[in-house]
């Protein structure tokens, strides 16, 4: 395999001889509770340096735990970017390594993370929540969970789920509450009821804070009375087509054009809303984790698939490899996690795949591109990795080495360059301006080689370029059927068209 994308193999031992010696110590290997959210911004965490949201329960995990705070989805072969990350996530492969054809769905003779967990670690292996990767997969991958929602959109006030039983998904029923809190109880009734004699691996993929933005109304009514600030790349439009989904995706199309600051402001309360709601959930799960016969031996772990744009740079979707939208939450806690320490290296999503068989001194799947952050956690490096490669299908490419940060538009031969230190918020496009023509070249030259070690055969620019002006038509907005009355009416105008997507 790519031997850029792979620890030293002293690394390697490290991380085995920490698994090894916290199952000698506690006598079995950890109980492992991953939470996983759905579209939430890495900057959505109070402790993270946000004063402006409430998330006393992260806060309190962040606390007592490890914080990765660049930690990045790395890109997408989808318009529907959970779904790449998902199958990153459980394969441990970068989307560019995995099978051909449909990438949804083909790594199903793939490892898969919670499948080994099961087989050669002697763990139960559990799922609750959101899975959108299709029913072939799940059952691949989970043999039991409950209140399962199999799909990818979702009315969080209103909506089905099925229970896992043997291999087997049982006929749909009414969730009968709000996302958050029916997965986090399905998630605590199986933490009271564990096998005590098995270690387990909870799975608990939650829809929030994922559209509809529906938070139960005292959530975002807390928001409207004392609102966060619009982020500080909020644009009215963006201001070129960096890809097919700006002006004709369901995501962008949540709100009209211009983007007005009421508007966002209106929706980032509500996207507030369930963040602080979900935490609320957070928080129960985690008491029950330290309430059982198993808690001191528990580890938990809380990401998202990515993050959303929610009005920075005009956008309001993850189509696109801004900071805002691939980057998203990592936090680890529990026995041999230090507590309150944090790195700003960068790591993926899908490094949590070698990372948890690290943890569970399993030996991971000798083809993989994950790499185990628990040297970093050990304080045995600093970094598993020195850049970050961003491809989003075949319309956008970004790479950083940490400080500066390229983007390539290749169907409109495009580039932007930015300075991550002294422009986080990618406000300055810096690839026109000849005082930094030697750091472009640097980094062009650092995008080519990543092409190349991720055999990524797609151009940079082509031959006869589209148009890089946007064409923006509200009349085009596509309405899901999964919006509820009340947005319908707020955010489109009450229609209620079968051409809308009704």
């Amino acid at each position: 395999m790519r031997q850029s994308l792979f620890l030293s193999f002293s690394l390697l031992l490290c991380a085995t001889a920490w698994s090894n010696q916290h199952e000698d110590n506690l006598g079995k290997k950890p109980n492992i509770v991953f939470l996983f959210a759905d579209d939430q911004r890495a900057d959505t965490i109070g402790l993270h340096g946000n004063p402006h949201i409430q998330t006393p329960n992260l806060d309190s995990l962040a606390d007592t735990g490890y914080s990765f705070l660049r930690n990045y989805c790395a890109g997408s072969y989808s318009g529907a970017v959970c779904v790449a990350s998902r199958s990153m996530l459980m394969t441990g492969r970068h989307w560019m390594s995995l099978p051909p054809g449909n990438k949804s769905r083909n790594w199903i003779d793939l490892p898969l993370l919670p499948s080994e967990l099961e087989e050669q670690g002697g763990y139960q292996t559990f799922i609750v929540g959101k899975w959108h990767n299709g029913e072939e997969t799940l059952k691949k991958a989970f043999s039991n969970g409950k209140s399962l929602y199999v799909g990818g959109m979702v009315n969080h006030a209103d909506f089905q789920v099925q229970d896992l039983a043997d291999g087997k998904l049982s006929e749909k029923r009414d969730a009968g509450g709000f996302s958050s809190k029916v997965f986090a109880d399905a998630a605590i009734e199986f933490i009271d009821t564990a096998e005590t004699e098995k270690p387990y691996f909870l799975y608990v993929a939650l829809t929030a804070p994922h559209d509809t933005r529906n938070p139960p109304e005292s959530y975002r009514e807390m928001y409207y009375e004392d609102r966060p600030p619009l982020p500080k790349n909020f644009l009215p439009y963006h201001p070129f087509v960096n890809a097919p989904q700006v002006t004709q995706g369901r995501d962008e199309g949540l709100a009209p054009w211009p983007r007005t600051a009421e508007v966002i402001s209106d929706q980032l309360c509500e996207y507030y809303g369930l963040i602080t709601h979900l935490d609320e959930q957070v928080g129960r799960v985690m008491k029950a984790i330290k309430d059982s016969p198993q808690g001191d031996n528990t580890i938990i772990i809380y990401t998202a698939d990515h993050g959303l744009a929610m009005g920075s740079h005009g956008l309001l979707g993850k189509q696109n490899v801004y900071e805002q939208s691939m980057r998203s939450p990592l936090i680890m806690s529990g026995p041999g996690i230090p507590n309150g320490r944090s790195n700003s290296s960068y790591t993926y999503v899908h490094d949590l795949y070698a990372t948890i068989f690290d943890m569970s001194g399993i030996e991971a799947p000798s083809e993989m591109d994950a790499l185990s952050l628990l040297p970093i956690i050990n304080d045995e490096t600093e970094a598993v990795r020195d850049t970050l490669f961003l491809p989003f299908q075949d319309n956008q490419r970004a790479v950083s080495d940490g400080t500066w940060k390229l983007h390539v538009y290749p169907k409109i031969n495009h580039a932007l360059l930015f300075n991550l230190e002294k422009d986080p918020h990618e406000t300055r496009n810096l690839a026109e301006d000849p005082h930094y023509k030697r750091q472009l070249t640097r980094m062009m030259a650092l995008m080519e080689s990543t092409l190349t070690v991720f055999g990524d055969s797609d151009p940079l620019q082509v031959d006869n370029p589209g148009s890089k002006k946007p064409v923006y038509d509200n009349e085009k907005r596509t309405l899901d059927i999964w919006q509820p009355k009340w947005i319908r009416d707020k955010y489109f105008g009450g229609r209620n068209n079968p051409n809308h997507g009704n």
